[in-house]
């Protein structure tokens, strides 16, 4: 999950990261008492998950709470990279002497996590990367020794910070490794850091992501949340504990284990060349032990997918028993009819594997007008792709 940089900032804040005071509104208005509660100016920063905002005039300084109102206003309901700017954030201005750039992240490639730092700070990382790679230190950082003052000394000569920062920066890098693991992140980062007129060092920009697979033991991220902008197809399978993404297509699929399922989308894109371009819907693992309500409950979603023509179920029985996907099939449909949904988007149902003669047979003797049995898995995503392709 990305933050907008004002959750970044909060988060900083919390683990005693230093930042400059800041406040977010939502209204034009607003932004002239909170300047003058930042000391009569501002800048006024918009808070879209994307980068290129000053590029875009998406960050603007504010000489007085009255151009504060004006400033807020011009960025208010912009669009960044197809990103409606919905909330501002005005922070303190800053007497800025020099820019540094700080990260950490997890390195999947050679798994472990990495530091990266640069005196090149305030400029897109990866035009310094590709143009200046010498200025960009790269620090492994094992997992179990974390960020010792050792390592953050090692990371800031690396990086050849000048010896008046590389206190502060060798702190402020073990503040926020503290953010990065007790957080739960992918990824944090500021750009810049910076060294203020007096000397001081401040996280002025801050970006976050954090694993949503640790949710679990960090409850208090839910309130971090985009619900605004979440898809309420997604919302709406997390809340049902569904493991849905939305793609741009017009089959749906069902299937049991990310393999399969996997499978399932590239054999339906192949098929769907034949059929105008048919691509998938979505992607839907109901597990490996999947009972007939989860079968249920994730047709429900599929089936109330505008985008969906036709719905592709392909199982293989192992953990899950065929019999409980074809009850959980039949079980859905009967639930949506009793809802007073007009369901009329066709199925296409394989099942092979652990009872897969009794789930065939239970479809059989339910004989639902919109649903079809076919036996090979290539067959059946040809079916789906025709259907959805009629439509």
């Amino acid at each position: 999950m990305d933050l907008f940089e004002y959750q970044a900032r909060d988060l900083f804040a919390k683990h005693g990261v230093p930042v400059l005071a800041g406040e977010v509104i939502d209204t034009p208005e607003a932004a002239r008492e909170a300047t003058e509660r930042l000391g009569g100016k501002a800048v006024v920063k918009a808070q879209v998950k994307v980068g290129g905002r000053g590029k875009a005039g998406g960050v603007k300084l504010a000489a007085d709470p009255t151009d504060a109102v004006e400033k807020a206003g011009q960025i208010l309901g912009m669009d960044i990279k197809g990103h409606t700017v919905h909330k501002v954030m005005l922070a303190q201005t800053a007497d800025i002497a020099e820019e540094y750039y700080v990260s950490f992240l997890l390195d999947r490639t050679n798994r472990t996590f990495l530091a990266m730092a640069s005196v090149e700070g305030g400029m897109e990382i990866e035009e310094v990367a590709a143009t200046k790679p010498e200025a960009l230190a790269k620090i492994a950082v094992d997992a179990n020794e974390g960020v010792t003052p050792e390592k953050a000394r090692e990371i800031v000569d690396a990086a050849n910070f000048p010896e008046d920062v590389k206190d502060g920066i060798a702190e402020a890098l073990q503040k926020l490794w503290t953010v990065f693991v007790e957080e739960d992140a992918l990824l944090v980062e500021v750009n810049p850091l910076i060294k203020s007129g007096d000397g001081k060092i401040i996280a002025l920009d801050g970006k976050v992501s954090l694993d949503e697979n640790a949710d679990f033991r960090q409850p208090e991220h839910e309130a971090l949340e985009d619900k605004a902008a979440a898809n309420p197809l997604e919302a709406a399978a997390k809340a049902k504990n569904l493991n849905y993404v939305k793609l741009d297509g017009e089959v749906g699929i069902i299937g049991n284990g990310a393999g399969l399922v996997m499978s399932t989308l590239d054999v339906v894109a192949y098929a769907g060349e034949n059929h105008g371009g048919v691509k998938p819907a979505n992607f839907l693992d109901i597990g490996g032990g999947a009972s007939a309500e989860v079968m249920a409950n994730g047709l429900e979603i599929i089936l109330g997918d505008p985008d969906v023509k036709s719905v592709f179920v392909n199982v293989f029985g192992g953990i899950t028993a065929c019999d409980e996907v074809a009850n959980g099939i039949v079980q859905a449909l009967e639930l949506l009819k009793s809802k007073g949904e007009n369901v009329s988007k066709p199925l296409v149902v394989r099942l092979d594997g652990n009872n897969a003669e009794l789930g065939r047979k239970i479809l059989s003797d339910a004989n639902h007008p919109l649903v079809q049995r076919v036996d090979t898995m290539d067959g059946a995503a040809d079916k789906a792709a025709e259907l959805a392709a009629a439509k």
